[in-house]
C-alpha cells in the first residue's frame, strides 16, 4: 500500500450487534413479533443516521426489510447471517457519505473476499485463498484514496456469511494489513490507548505508550478487551506496528505495539474477565485424573467450543475457568459421563500482571476467592462477581 492509500475497516454502529443478537434469540425462541419489533428498531436507528448525514434511505443506501433467518438452519448459522447485517449497513452508510463529500471511495463486500470455513460464530480464515482474493481486489480497483470494508465478517466458498468472533474487526484489520503489506495499522478506540486497567472499573488508570507484540498477546489472551486475541499474529509476521489511539482526540499518540517496544511494562496491569464459570472434575474411581483423562476433558471442551481462561490440577481433580456461554450446559453433561462434576457460576477472573505481595493482598481484600494461581510476576484470581472492587492507589 502506498502512503496515500487508506484501508478503513468498520464495525457495526453503536450497540447494533447486541440488538441483532436479540433478534436471533427471539426468532430461535419462536417469538416472531418481538424479533420483528427489534428488527424495525434497528432499521429505524440506521435510517435516522442516514437522514442526519443527508442521505436518502433506500436510494443512496439499500435497506433490506427481510430478516435473513431460516428456521431450517442451526442457531449458529442463523446468527452469522443476521448479525453480519450490522457491518454491511454501517459500511454502506459511511462509504456513500464519503463519496458525497467528494472523496474517492470504494466499498468492499468482505463476505466475497475474506474466505473462511463454516465454523459459525468463530470462523477460521483461509489465509491462502483470502490473501489471493484481497490482493486481486486491490489490483482490480481504480486505486481510490479510501477503501471501506467490513470488519468481523467473512464468507464461505458457497456464499454464506460468517463471523470471526466478537470484537473481530481488529482481527480483520490486521489480516488486511498483512495481505496488503501496510505501513502500519491503527485501531481507534474510546480510550487513550492501552491502559493498565479497565477505566470502567478503575478510574485511576495509566497509559502504556509502548508494548512488544508478546506483551499484547499475553494481555489479550488474559482477557484485556482493548485488542482481539487474534490480532497480533498477522502483524507480527510482517513486523507491522499497531497503534491504539483515541477517536475523540486524533492528535494523541496513544499506544504503539511493535517488535521491540521500549522495554518491559513497568506498571501493574489489572485485567478483568467477566461472566466466568469454574468447572471442577473429580475422577469417579479416585484414579489419577491428570495423566489418564486430560485429553478426554479437552476433547469435550473443544467439541463444545468452550473458551478456557484458566486451568488448575491436582492428583485427583482438574478445574477449568471458562466463559459462561450457552454451550456450557451440554459440555457439563458430557463431562458427567466420565467424572464427578461440580461448578460455580457468576464469577470473574482477575489477572494481575506485575504483581507484588502488597498488590496481591490488596486485590484479595473483601473478595471471595474461588481459586488462585500465582507465579513470580502474575497472579490470577477467580472471584465472585459483584463484590466490592477496591480501588488501586
Amino acid at each position: 500500500m502506498a502512503k496515500d492509500e487508506l484501508m478503513v475497516v468498520i464495525s457495526a454502529m453503536g450497540k447494533t450487534t447486541n440488538a441483532l443478537e436479540r433478534v436471533v434469540d427471539a426468532l430461535y425462541a419462536g417469538q416472531e413479533d418481538r424479533a420483528l419489533a427489534q428488527w424495525v428498531d434497528i432499521i429505524d436507528f440506521h435510517v435516522a443516521i442516514m437522514k442526519d448525514l443527508g442521505l436518502r434511505p433506500g436510494t443512496d443506501v439499500r435497506i433490506d426489510g427481510e430478516i435473513p433467518y431460516d428456521p431450517t438452519r442451526p442457531y449458529d448459522e442463523n446468527y452469522d447471517q443476521v448479525v453480519s447485517m450490522g457491518e454491511l449497513l454501517s459500511t454502506q452508510i459511511i462509504a456513500v457519505y464519503l463519496l458525497k463529500q467528494g472523496l474517492a471511495v470504494e466499498w468492499w463486500n468482505m463476505p466475497k473476499l475474506l474466505r473462511t470455513d463454516d465454523t459459525w460464530r468463530e470462523a477460521r480464515v483461509d489465509d491462502e485463498t483470502s490473501k489471493e482474493t484481497i490482493r486481486a481486489g486491490w489490483e482490480r480497483t481504480n486505486r481510490p484514496q479510501i477503501v471501506v470494508a467490513q470488519g468481523f465478517i467473512g464468507g464461505t466458498a458457497d456464499g454464506r456469511r460468517t463471523t470471526l468472533g466478537r470484537e473481530g474487526s481488529d482481527y480483520t484489520a490486521a489480516l488486511l494489513g498483512n495481505y496488503l503489506d501496510a505501513e502500519s495499522v491503527t485501531i481507534w478506540k474510546d480510550v487513550p490507548g492501552v491502559l493498565n486497567a479497565d477505566p470502567r472499573i478503575e478510574p485511576q488508570t495509566v497509559l502504556i505508550p509502548s508494548l512488544r507484540y508478546q506483551d499484547a498477546v499475553e494481555l489479550s489472551y488474559s482477557g484485556a478487551q482493548i485488542i482481539h486475541p487474534k490480532t497480533i499474529r498477522p502483524l507480527e509476521n510482517k513486523h507491522i506496528p499497531l497503534y491504539v489511539r483515541p477517536f475523540n482526540d486524533p492528535t494523541a499518540s496513544g499506544s504503539c505495539i511493535s517488535l521491540e517496544g521500549t522495554g518491559p511494562i513497568d506498571v501493574p496491569v489489572y485485567i478483568w474477565r467477566k461472566n466466568q464459570m469454574l468447572i471442577t472434575m473429580r475422577a469417579k474411581d479416585f484414579s489419577f485424573v491428570l495423566e489418564e483423562s486430560l485429553s478426554e476433558i479437552f476433547d469435550i471442551i473443544h467439541r463444545n467450543r468452550l473458551k478456557v481462561s484458566l486451568i488448575q490440577s491436582s492428583a485427583v481433580t482438574i478445574s477449568v475457568c471458562v466463559d459462561a456461554t450457552r454451550f456450557v450446559p451440554q459440555a457439563i453433561e458430557a463431562l458427567k459421563e466420565h467424572f464427578n462434576v461440580s461448578y460455580n457460576d457468576h464469577l470473574s477472573l482477575l489477572t494481575i500482571r506485575g504483581t507484588t505481595p502488597e498488590i496481591l493482598e490488596r486485590a484479595k481484600a473483601g473478595r471471595t476467592i474461588m481459586l488462585s494461581q500465582t507465579t513470580r510476576r502474575t497472579a490470577r484470581l477467580v472471584v465472585k462477581e459483584n463484590e466490592t472492587i477496591e480501588k488501586q492507589p
